[in-house]
């Protein structure tokens, strides 16, 4: 009945629209309370989960991002793309889908991208004559490839509240990062061909090169993540501040575009955001500690035994409900509520829990595509300067391509665990 009443209560106060913190914090004192328990409990599991040499991965990506970002790489990258597949059909949309993943491995932001990439190149397929809403719309589903591609904050707080490596969470986000991007690509070359949209003459090997070594910037920043995370030189941790060592070098020292008054601002913005997040981080960990003492998780697995033992099955079930939840919560208040919830239960059926933290930061991400709560499609439709109608209408056949990916993520677990089964073994 405790538990039943917290679950409710957690459910009222986020339809309240209280902040998450606050939510699980409440929710978790109220049941310290009626279960009689010392509230000191509820200091020491937040102390305890903040204090992790790997928790510091966190604010050092959002610092290296955010460097990256007043680097004003924008341009350069999508020159580069431009380079790389301007010349198939639905040039500067293919252009749009390209760079969105090398931007995601500057920021691991959906938002950042929509953002950033949008500004520029919404209003410049505009001009060259793609409908405003069909730019938005391609913009908005490529920015999902951000919170996938390392580095990715998201993966970074799943691996911490799921105890899983970290490492091999970044890992597993290269493969079905990529496959995300090949399918978006695939589907707007088709749909380009029937409208008719524009491309670009195929650059030559100069031009390319150019394009390369102008933006081999932006492309070295997931380089020192990923390889120093597969040398075994760095840790994720390390990685993380070796990129935010990379970010001031290129800002301050070589573009010499970051002085005093953008490093303290940009330092400004990830205190304050890292505090958000790692604050949150901390009060989910005792709600986490109340759910496996309640055994909520196990009651889960036991509730879905009675229908399927079949890992396929349970892997389907997770999917809907993480989909649902996603169109009415955003994606990573999603992701702290439910991982101390669902990752005990699809380890119970046998589901590898890196496979399935792919997935699942994956899926919330879509709702951040999917009205009503639909951040991303609030940013584009506000940089398109259309309807928000208009919007989701042309995010509809956008959800094909990414239906796709869910499902090949899904069906095909070796797309997430090779690189890190490689790397690490297993």
């Amino acid at each position: 009945m405790l538990v039943s009443f917290m679950l409710i209560l957690l459910v009222v106060l986020l339809l309240l629209g209280l902040p998450l913190v606050f939510v699980i914090g409440a929710v978790s004192t109220v049941y310290l309370f009626f279960a009689d328990i010392s509230f000191a409990i509820l200091a020491q599991r937040m102390t305890s989960a903040l204090d992790s040499f790997l928790i510091l991965a966190i604010p050092f990506f959002y610092l290296a991002g955010e460097l990256m970002n007043a680097c004003k790489l924008t341009d350069r990258i999508v020159a580069m793309a431009k380079a790389y597949v301007g010349h198939i059909h639905g040039g500067l949309a293919q252009v749009n889908i390209f760079a969105s993943m090398i931007f995601a491995g500057m920021s691991g932001s959906a938002t950042a991208d929509t953002a950033a990439l949008g500004s520029v190149l919404i209003p410049a397929m505009e001009k060259e004559g793609y409908d405003a809403d069909f730019s938005a719309a391609v913009t908005v589903a490529s920015a999902m490839v951000g919170p996938i591609i390392p580095p990715s904050v998201a993966l970074v707080i799943y691996g911490a509240l799921a105890d899983v490596s970290i490492g091999r969470l970044l890992l597993a986000g290269i493969v079905p990062g990529v496959l995300i991007i090949i399918t978006q690509m695939v589907f707007t070359y088709f749909v380009a061909r029937r409208r008719g949209y524009p491309r670009y003459p195929r650059a030559k090997l100069r031009e390319v090169g150019r394009a390369t070594y102008r933006g081999s910037a932006a492309v070295m920043f997931p380089v020192i993540i990923v390889g120093g995370i597969l040398s075994g030189v760095f840790t994720p941790t390390e990685a993380a501040a070796a990129a935010v060592l990379y970010g001031v070098i290129l800002g301050v020292f070589i573009y010499r575009n970051v002085g005093a008054t953008e490093l303290w601002d940009t330092l400004l913005r990830v205190a304050w955001g890292s505090i958000r997040v790692l604050i949150i981080v901390a009060v989910a960990s005792a709600f986490s500690w109340i759910m496996v003492r309640e055994q909520v998780p196990q009651g889960i697995a036991s509730f879905i035994s009675s229908f399927t033992t079949n890992p396929n099955m349970v892997l389907v079930l997770m999917i809907i409900l993480l989909l649902m939840v996603g169109l009415f919560m955003v994606a990573s208040s999603g992701e702290i509520v439910l991982t101390p919830i669902l990752v005990p239960v699809v380890v119970s059926f046998g589901i590898d829990p890196v496979h399935f933290g792919i997935l699942m930061v994956f899926v919330l991400i879509i709702g951040g595509g999917t009205p009503p709560v639909g951040v991303l499609l609030y940013i584009a439709q506000d940089i398109a300067g259309v309807s928000f109608a208009q919007m989701v209408r042309a995010m509809l056949p956008f959800y094909i391509p990414l239906a796709a990916a869910v499902f090949l993520i899904a069906a095909f677990p070796q797309l997430s665990l090779f690189l890190p089964n490689l790397v690490f073994g297993g």
